[in-house]
């Protein structure tokens, strides 16, 4: 296994964790689904990008289907918002 240390890889490793760790503040501070779902998102991102940093091709099936769930997620999220289901009214 050789390490990949793309600087630009890593960097959106380092934004996707300081992402997840803000939607779980924002989760537990607010109860909001939306930021619990957007930190999963990233988690999965971040997962590819670490992989990546362990030497996976981005165009390995295991990367593109951790990163079609991410997508998933927030579409169902962004959909689950849009038509109001979490609405607190």
């Amino acid at each position: 296994m050789t390490l990949v240390l793309d600087p630009v890889t890593i960097l959106n490793l380092i934004f996707c964790i300081v992402i997840v760790c803000l939607g779980y503040w924002e989760y537990r501070k607010k109860d909001s689904l939306i930021a619990i779902y957007i930190a999963i998102t990233f988690a999965l991102f971040g997962i590819a990008h670490l992989g990546i940093i362990f030497g996976v091709k981005s165009s390995n099936i295991f990367i593109l289907t951790i990163r079609s769930i991410a997508y998933l997620v927030i579409i169902y999220a962004l959909y689950k918002t849009a038509v109001g289901h979490w609405n607190k009214e």
